[in-house]
């Protein structure tokens, strides 16, 4: 592939991942809530669900999404479920720092597994995603070439980006705890929560393209 595809997708992904979405906004919170070595296994999870979203694409379920009304509902439907369910938990939370140190403090093995599932299972239900890369990847891949090299390329590309912003938004969120009062900390999740919730509202409306 040309250096100057490969730019021009890394400048558009970069654009795209650092505007704020589901996995951003938990990457956020978890670096607020637990610190950055904590909400290390949400951008793992969220990275797992990018090679998932994109080897779906490579073998054609994004254009299944596209082509079946069904399935595409289904999917949105679970998507918009899951992450009205996170938002309104963030909005219930105390969020208060002394809370969020002693959980860090307390929490378990599996606690860590379940904020990388959190941020695995809100990328791969949103059918955004899918119908995203469908229209997205195939405008950097050169059809005279093997394709399946191209997607494995353009994923890593896309991988590492969307690790090293939610790694930026998680630190941001762990540094704004450290100048924020309890009150503040406390308004930082329940506004992440109410972002999800808006989200989560808008992929309920969300209308597959017919052509």
């Amino acid at each position: 592939m040309h250096l100057t595809t490969l730019l021009a997708f890394a400048a558009v992904s970069f654009i795209g991942i650092a505007t704020p979405g589901p996995t951003v906004l938990l990457a956020l919170t978890n670096g607020s809530r637990f610190g950055v070595r904590r909400a290390l296994p949400g951008m793992i999870g969220a990275v797992l669900s990018d090679a998932v979203l994109i080897s779906a694409v490579a073998i054609g379920l994004g254009a299944l999404l596209a082509a079946s009304e069904f399935w595409f509902s289904t999917l949105k439907w679970v998507g918009a479920a899951y992450l009205a369910f996170l938002g309104i938990m963030m909005l219930r939370s105390k969020g208060s720092i002394d809370g969020a140190l002693q959980a860090s403090a307390s929490q378990s093995k599996g606690t860590a597994f379940s904020i990388g599932l959190k941020s695995f299972m809100v990328a791969v239900t949103n059918p955004k995603g899918y119908l995203f890369f469908s229209a997205f990847l195939p405008q950097f891949i050169d059809p005279s070439a093997p394709q399946m090299q191209q997607y494995i390329v353009l994923g890593a590309i896309f991988a590492a980006l969307d690790f090293m912003i939610m790694f930026g938004y998680a630190v941001f969120g762990s540094q704004a705890v450290r100048v924020l009062k309890s009150e503040g900390a406390k308004w930082l999740e329940r506004a992440c929560g109410g972002a999800l919730l808006a989200l989560a509202g808008s992929l309920a409306l969300y209308r597959r393209a017919v052509n």
